[in-house]
């Protein structure tokens, strides 16, 4: 068998295994060791694996490489070796051992080639600006496991593909991913406390420590927020080939309009420099349109600079865009953007009626930087969803196994009035008016808004602010709550589509508050019980703000209307002042997160009710 094959001095570049156009296997793996080191070929059909040992005149560095011709690189996985120890390439572009989510990891997880040709066709990057994103987080299992998603493949690459006529119906242009590459979620002993959010959460550690030998029992990492292979798309998360049935969903996607986002969780062991080929990998290779970057050494500047990226779009916490843009202006296609729980914290206050907040509830609502975009969100993978934010007030998480003391003890929540589950009608009718109040906070701010999935039809965790370990219906989104919240999800998709029909709700450049076209309004202005009077202490809970159409057009030239929205999050109902229109136009209102019974509107004020918000816009008079 061995004439059958021949090995030759290898290269260094690129990392892992790559195959020649010939079909040979070339080998390159980072071994600090002096001990004998190689690789070695396990044949899928069963027989004896082969060894192939790493000579030290083909080491350039701390790179071993080597090229092997004469094998059929679909029939065999590999490993690296060194000494006694297995080691499974981290640059593995498939990884096999862990296809059955939660099922006991193989104890040689293998790398493997990815050989099979995928016919992209037509398919091109979307490229939607990022002021016209709508943004959907996703976990790629949960989104579609339960009985109800009414898909063929739950929990997959596929089952996200099946549910693409629903992301059209609500109006989302991109999706986001959690962790989606190869992860080992069944925690081993060690490992099995307190993953949740990806920070360091030493006390939590401690307490699992402290706990008695027989309660460390291995558990689920539902989240992925850990260490992964991050050249290999997850294999429990596909039917059966897992990159080809990403490619297809990337590529079904596409021809939607419909963006990929992939989150990527690099712990601080993580060289920088293999962040770089990871993300490059990839958007060569899959098609992926952006990052969501997580971690404590990300290099920022490095990333934001490299040319591959440039029609990437690239999230973070924050970005040095003075290093980045060395003083320039705005890039053409503004790929970066700031992502931080800033807004959240913000609106989370304002919505439950704390003083001193209008202020910066304001100032959140038109914060638009002039080189980066920034994503908004209320609620987010940690944390309560929407419907247990006005539910809770306190952690529930029990069910976590770390005695309560997992995840965040502030929430900046109300529970109005009752704190979980109750049946008492006018606290679930406030729950569900202050629900609307938050997606309109959402939808009528600046930046890039970001719904995660369930939130638009009152998907709930029972309370559990961090459920990184339950691999159940606590997570799993319930589909048939869009018929039992169905006021509720109409109301979601027609927020959106209001914000997409109004340019001037998602503006290129941020509001200046100067009438700089010399039209007779301020492109963006502040209204009291009088009309360009704005009270502002700490006690106040109300503003009229008023979005002037002229500084707004469409793609034909169109300029958009006169928009007055109405944020009123005081306990009691205030009439709000409107600004005299141009002549022939008029207010009309249209939408309220109240019923717009009794709500009287004049030429001279609008009455908004209690915790409320109201969109009035402006129309032709009618002559008749």
């Amino acid at each position: 068998m061995k004439a059958e094959w021949k090995l030759f001095p290898g290269s260094p570049y690129p990392m892992g295994l790559s195959v020649g156009a010939a079909g040979e296997m070339n080998f390159a793996a980072a071994l600090h060791t002096k001990e004998e080191c190689g690789v070695i070929l396990y044949p899928k059909k069963g027989g004896r694996t082969i060894r192939l040992p790493f000579r030290k005149k083909n080491k350039v560095g701390n790179v071993y490489c080597l090229k092997v011709s004469g094998l059929k690189p679909e029939e065999y996985d590999y490993n690296f070796y060194v000494g006694e120890d297995i080691i499974t390439d981290p640059y593995a572009k498939a990884v096999y051992g862990n296809e059955k989510w939660g099922h006991k990891v193989n104890p040689s997880l293998r790398g493997a080639c990815v050989v099979p040709e995928f016919e992209w066709g037509q398919d091109a990057f979307p490229m939607t600006p990022m002021k016209d994103s709508i943004l959907y987080l996703i976990h790629v299992r949960g989104f579609t496991k339960h009985t109800s998603s009414g898909v063929k493949n739950k929990g997959t690459f596929a089952g996200i593909q099946e549910k693409i006529p629903y992301l059209k119906e609500l109006g989302i242009t991109a999706v986001e991913l959690m962790p989606a590459y190869e992860f080992l979620e069944l925690e081993k002993e060690e490992e099995s406390s307190c993953q949740g959010t990806p920070v360091a959460m030493s006390d939590a550690v401690l307490h699992y420590m402290d706990r008695p030998e027989e309660d460390k029992k291995p558990r689920i990492n539902y989240w992925g927020y850990k260490k992964g292979f991050y050249f290999a798309p997850k294999a429990s998360y596909s039917t059966a080939c897992p990159s080809a049935e990403m490619k297809q969903m990337v590529k079904a996607l596409h021809e939607n309009g419909i963006e990929v986002i992939m989150q990527f969780y690099f712990p601080k062991e993580v060289p920088q420099g293999f962040m770089m080929q990871v993300l490059q990998h990839w958007v060569f290779e899959y098609h992926i349109d952006g990052f969501h970057l997580l971690g404590e050494r990300i290099p920022a500047e490095l990333l934001a600079t490299e040319p591959l990226f440039e029609n990437t779009k690239l999230f973070y916490y924050d970005f040095p865009v003075d290093a980045i843009y060395g003083g320039k202006e705005a890039p053409d296609y503004k790929n970066l953007a700031i992502y931080n729980d800033d807004f959240m914290y913000a609106m989370r206050r304002y919505l439950k009626s704390d003083e001193d907040t209008l202020a910066s509830a304001l100032n959140f609502l038109k914060r638009n930087p002039r080189q980066t975009g920034t994503v908004n969100y209320i609620t987010n993978y940690s944390g309560f969803t929407l419907a247990d934010m006005v539910a809770y007030e306190r952690k529930q998480n029990e069910a976590n196994g770390e005695d309560n003391r997992d995840g965040s003890d502030y929430n900046a929540t109300w529970n109005c009035g009752c704190e979980g589950k109750t049946k008492k009608k006018a606290i679930l009718k406030l729950r569900l008016q202050q629900r609307k109040n938050a997606i309109l906070l959402l939808m009528t701010a600046q930046g890039t808004p970001m719904i995660v999935s369930g939130d638009e039809f009152g998907q709930s965790h029972e309370g559990n602010n961090n459920p990184y370990c339950q691999d159940n219906s606590i997570n799993w989104l319930n589909w048939n709550q869009i018929k039992t919240q169905h006021e509720f999800f109409d109301f979601v998709k027609k927020v959106i589509a209001f914000r997409k029909e109004h340019e001037i709700l998602h503006r290129e450049e941020e509001f200046t508050m100067l009438d700089f076209l010399a039209c007779g309004y301020p492109d963006l202005s502040y209204h009291g019980e009088e009309a360009w009077k704005l009270n502002t202490d700490h006690l106040s809970r109300y503003a009229g703000v008023m979005y002037c159409g002229h500084y707004a057009a469409d793609g034909r030239g169109k300029e958009d209307n006169f928009v007055y929205i109405a944020y009123n999050m005081h306990w009691q109902d205030h009439v709000l002042a409107l600004p005299k229109l141009e002549k022939g136009l008029e207010w009309v209102s249209i939408l309220s997160t109240v019923a717009e019974d009794g709500e009287e509107c004049c030429e001279q004020g609008a009455e908004v009710k209690a915790r409320s918000i109201r969109i009035l816009i402006s129309q032709k008079k009618d002559r008749g």
